[in-house]
């Protein structure tokens, strides 16, 4: 073929319509894959340039430091949408483990470390109830979730009496106020979690099997992996995350109140989807999530520096989340994103 006819043939395909396509597709699923990376450099020119503070090593910090809880329940909700389900009751979660491990080191004087592991392994105990519940009783994640969250959160206010937990030990509130060359070692934890978690995802056995559980369960089925247990692994995970959450968030402020944990749940289902995690499963990953988390994070701080009344918060948060499964839906059933 000559040279001018490898021209003919070059500007015929790109004179039809349909050949060009394809390349807009892919260049528009690369900008939505990204697009809470964009949002977030948006937002935080924004509000840097609404108020100088922003941008102050203080205010830095305290974004890390509010991330980190809401990043954790992020990976935990995540797992769980991963495989096709969702898990209302994580909030809850934190907050009734955080309370039954801070009253076994305060009533039965267990040492600290035993109050924190009883606390956590509540957590993933009830993970562990959660995906048994979905999977062998063939509940609807969604119902049996939300009937564990009302169960917690009445438990939660009948253990405290509707009163706030405090005076816990210095060694029990250590990792939520401790800082290395003054910045804050909380945010170590996240750090770890989300590297731990990536690697879990793309480099493991039961990370492939997440994916291709949510991706399509009857095909996996016939491919030899075990869905049920796979799903009953992710619920248990997600618990465990939970409970460590649960611990940090108690740490950091030192306290645990009779709702504690509970105006995190719409965030931390908030942050995955805004990620990229796709709420019919099968698709997602840890840097977008960490990208949703962050958004969502800067959003509660940048408001707040800006002077914006808080009940406006909740109402951009609802938005954002509208927004963001618009987001999915046009990802999956306009442009075909697998």
């Amino acid at each position: 073929m000559t040279v001018q006819t490898e021209r003919s043939a070059t500007l015929a395909s790109a004179s039809i319509p349909g050949m060009r396509r394809p390349t807009l597709g892919k260049r528009l699923q690369g900008a939505l894959a990204h697009v809470v990376w964009f949002w977030l450099a948006g937002l935080i020119i924004i509000f840097g340039v609404l108020n100088p503070f922003f941008f102050s090593t203080s205010n830095l910090q305290n974004v890390l430091v509010q991330a980190t809880v809401l990043g954790l329940l992020g990976l935990a909700q995540s797992l769980v949408l991963l495989v096709g389900e969702i898990d209302l009751s994580i909030a809850a979660v934190t907050g009734i483990s955080s309370a039954l491990g801070a009253l076994a080191i305060q009533r039965l004087g267990l040492p600290v470390g035993v109050g924190i592991v009883l606390g956590i392994g509540i957590a993933t105990f009830i993970g562990f109830i959660n995906g048994l519940c979905v999977t062998r009783l063939k509940m609807v994640s969604l119902i049996e979730s939300l009937g564990m969250m009302i169960t917690l959160q009445g438990g939660l206010l009948a253990i405290t009496q509707g009163n706030t937990l405090t005076d816990m030990p210095d060694s029990y509130n250590w990792i939520g106020q401790a800082t290395i060359g003054g910045w804050p070692v909380m945010p170590l934890v996240l750090l770890f979690a989300f590297i731990a978690m990536g690697f879990m995802l793309r480099r493991t056995i039961l990370g492939r099997s997440l994916y291709a559980t949510g991706g399509n369960a009857a095909a996996a089925l016939v491919a030899g992996i075990r869905v049920q247990q796979v799903k009953i692994v992710a619920f248990t995970l997600s618990g465990f995350i939970a409970g460590v959450a649960g611990w940090l968030l108690s740490a950091w402020q030192m306290a645990i109140t009779s709702n504690q944990g509970e105006g995190f749940l719409l965030y931390a289902i908030a942050a995955p989807i805004i990620g990229g995690v796709s709420v019919f499963g099968g698709r997602g990953g840890t840097l977008g999530i960490l990208g949703g988390v962050l958004l969502l994070t800067v959003i509660h701080v940048g408001l707040a520096i800006v002077y914006v009344p808080s009940f406006y918060v909740t109402m951009i948060g609802g938005v954002l989340i509208f927004v963001a499964v618009a987001v999915d839906a046009l990802r999956v059933n306009v442009l075909g994103e697998g």
